[in-house]
């Protein structure tokens, strides 16, 4: 009896009810019954708790309480009831996970590629003695430029791409340099461009600068040790033995210097002639010997540890020379050979793109991808190879899996000097059509060695320029001034003695109407500022809404937020001797921009013609005329005044590159289907 009374008081096991215990007081009705302290229920030898007892308790009408022991809550976990939903929860979360890491998977492998930061914004370029003088010596220089990044930014630009500022004689302007690690004075100190860089950085720019490998200056110390055959520098340059009597030098071979005559030169130090593919101060480098080619590799190295993200190498088909020196043929082969004078007047297959040259592009690419393994840290390698066939010029990009430059810069456009359709879309399809598949594109209408575009082709013809470059695939590149249609200098009361011509694209940045254009505070510039600064400067033009610098940064935002100018397709459907008209598109969306330029006299064009599914009404998303943004035309008949550019916008569900007709006129530089229910891109067209 007192056995069945113990049983009945064990704290897990009350059976009246069911009820829950609190894990610290027993069951009221045990309290009842137990309520005299004299009871013999109430001794201590009672109070032990014997869960299991002999044979195992009969959990029949028992349930769960707060703070059971450990033996019992096993008791109840393996009770069916219990145990399934608490399995289908476990399996449901590892299941969860799975799928989870299996979308993630997915994703990733359908995902295009992120566009770079050299692809997802436009790059300025700035020639540094003409942007702005911060110390009034009537020079540009790189604390100026640190001043101008707030306006730099306003042009939603991505990149800032800074012209040659090594100690120079300045011979040639930005090729003569006599020591690639130091900064030339006029533009200021290292720590000048130190502070220049974080500068940019902090801004969220990038910054690529000029290097040009091909040759130093003749002041240049490599030079003044190989003249006297000193150690390892003996043969840094391309020396060969030559006659030179009374004055007059008898070079190897009829090889000519860019600027004409011969590319030899006698040194009476040596008592040999070296060899220049440019001026006589200009000695090339001998690439043949190894120790030039790491001199050039550490030297690339010293300016990426100082955070430049990037280089443009200029004149690199230069690099090296045919180890034989035989003469290179003439094109005119009845001229007398004395005669011959002009570098255009041979043929150059000895001097330039020699077997070999296209290895030191890469090894170069290769020094930069040591520093390129960072995240967001990627480094630009870009080319110059003026005068080259877009043939050669595609040869810069590399092989499929070895890649040279990221692109080789596209000047084409640059060297326009006369507005047509027809000449604008022989430059943009035989760049999309020789480009390798996969490579980027990229569009320069001005620089430093070109003249300016308003001076080139009219005022009138500034904004569909910028419109074009903007809206076809690849990296829009803006020369400095370019975006307020500056003009070349007067070749007239130019204080430099160098050739006027390598100056007139070079001028003072006009940023206001004050004294010098806002460029210097200082007494004079080192060159004259244009006439017309007073009507065309920044500040004017910040505050007229239909201005150049208006339009341009419309255009830079609108491919700063675009999908389809970023990753669509490039279809072309038109070209005469006036208008150009192409589309972006892109697979996923029903939207479509259609492009309208036209190059020549007021012309009227029928889209519905072109493209027989475009509403009878399409909308004009931008204008090179500000006051036409936003209206409806009707595309039966579209009039364009000369210089006009249209981008407008429509919907389609047949998209141009799906379309037999229309297969052989679109390109595709990043291919890339988006997805409006995932809002995500994806590769899997």
């Amino acid at each position: 009896m007192a056995e069945e009374k113990s049983t009945s008081v064990s704290i897990g096991m009350s059976m009246k009810g069911g009820r829950t215990n609190n894990g610290f007081v027993q069951n009221e009705d045990t309290l009842e019954r137990n309520s005299d302290p004299g009871s013999p229920e109430h001794s201590p030898q009672h109070d032990t708790v014997d869960v299991l007892g002999p044979a195992g308790p009969d959990l029949k009408d028992v349930r769960p309480y707060a703070g059971m022991p450990k033996e019992v809550l096993f008791l109840f976990s393996g009770q069916a009831h219990y145990r399934v939903p608490r399995e289908v929860l476990f399996w449901l979360t590892v299941a969860s996970v799975l799928v989870l890491i299996g979308a993630t998977i997915a994703i990733i492998a359908i995902s295009p590629k992120c566009l770079d930061w050299w692809q997802a914004g436009p790059m300025y370029q700035i020639y540094p003695r003409s942007f702005k003088d911060s110390d009034k010596d009537g020079n540009g220089d790189l604390k100026g430029i640190q001043d101008k990044l707030d306006y730099i930014a306003t042009l939603n630009v991505k990149t800032v791409w800074i012209t040659s500022f090594y100690k120079s004689s300045l011979k040639d302007f930005r090729h003569a340099i006599e020591d690639f690690r130091e900064i030339d004075p006029i533009f200021g100190t290292m720590e000048d461009f130190e502070n220049l860089v974080a500068a940019i950085h902090d801004k969220g720019l990038k910054l690529i600068i000029d290097f040009i490998p091909n040759h130093t200056s003749d002041k240049h110390t490599w030079f003044q040790w190989s003249r006297t055959r000193t150690g390892k520098y003996t043969d840094y340059y391309i020396w060969h033995d030559c006659t030179h009597k009374n004055g007059t030098t008898t070079p190897p071979n009829n090889w000519l210097s860019v600027y004409g005559n011969s590319s030899w030169h006698f040194d009476g130090v040596r008592n040999q002639c070296y060899f220049h593919q440019f001026t006589k101060e200009q000695p090339d480098l001998n690439f043949r010997n190894p120790d030039v080619q790491e001199e050039i590799k550490e030297i690339i190295q010293f300016w990426l540890s100082k955070g430049v993200d990037g280089f443009s190498f200029d004149a690199v088909q230069f690099l090296l020379e045919a180890k034989h020196l035989r003469d290179e043929a003439q094109v005119n082969k009845t001229q007398i050979p004395d005669m011959v004078t002009h570098y255009s007047e041979l043929y150059h297959d000895f001097t330039t793109t020699q077997v070999g040259m296209h290895d030191l592009i890469r090894s170069f690419r290769q020094t930069m991808d040591q520093y390129s393994r960072e995240p967001g840290r990627y480094r630009f390698l870009g080319t110059e190879a003026h005068g080259e066939s877009v043939a050669k010029t595609m040869m810069y990009y590399g092989l499929p899996f070895i890649q040279e430059a990221n692109f080789p810069l596209n000047s084409y456009l640059s060297k326009l000097d006369t507005p047509s359709g027809n000449r604008v879309f022989e430059v943009i399809t035989s760049w999309m059509e020789n480009m390798p598949e996969g490579k980027w594109p990229n569009w320069m209408i001005g620089g430093p060695d070109n003249a300016r575009l308003t001076s080139r082709l009219g005022e009138k013809y500034v904004n569909i320029m910028h419109m074009l470059i903007f809206t076809l695939p690849g990296t829009p590149i803006t020369y400095y001034g370019e975006e307020i249609g500056m003009r070349n200098l007067l070749a007239t009361n130019l204080n430099e003695t160098y050739d006027a011509d390598t100056l007139l694209s070079k001028s003072p940045m006009q940023w206001d109407n004050s004294s010098n254009a806002g460029f210097s505070e200082g007494s004079h510039t080192w060159l004259p500022t244009s006439s017309d600064y007073h009507t065309v400067n920044v500040d004017v033009q910040k505050t007229q809404p239909r201005s150049a610098l208006k339009l341009y940064q419309e255009l830079s935002l609108l491919h700063a937020n675009e999908l389809l100018l970023s990753r669509g397709w490039f279809c072309y459907l038109r070209s005469d001797n006036h208008s150009v008209v192409y589309t972006r598109e892109l697979d996923g969306t029903d939207r479509v921009l259609l492009m309208v330029l036209n190059f020549g006299e007021l012309s009227v064009l029928n889209l519905k013609e072109m493209i027989s599914n475009i509403p009878t009404r399409v909308r004009i998303k931008l204008s090179t005329n500000s006051a036409y943004k936003g209206r409806e035309i009707d595309t039966h008949a579209i009039t364009l005044d000369k210089g006009e550019g249209l981008i407008l916008e429509y919907n389609t569900k047949n998209l141009l590159h799906h379309q037999t007709a229309f297969r052989d006129r679109c390109f595709v530089s990043n291919r890339a289907c988006y997805s409006s229910a995932l809002n995500i891109l994806y590769n899997s067209c």
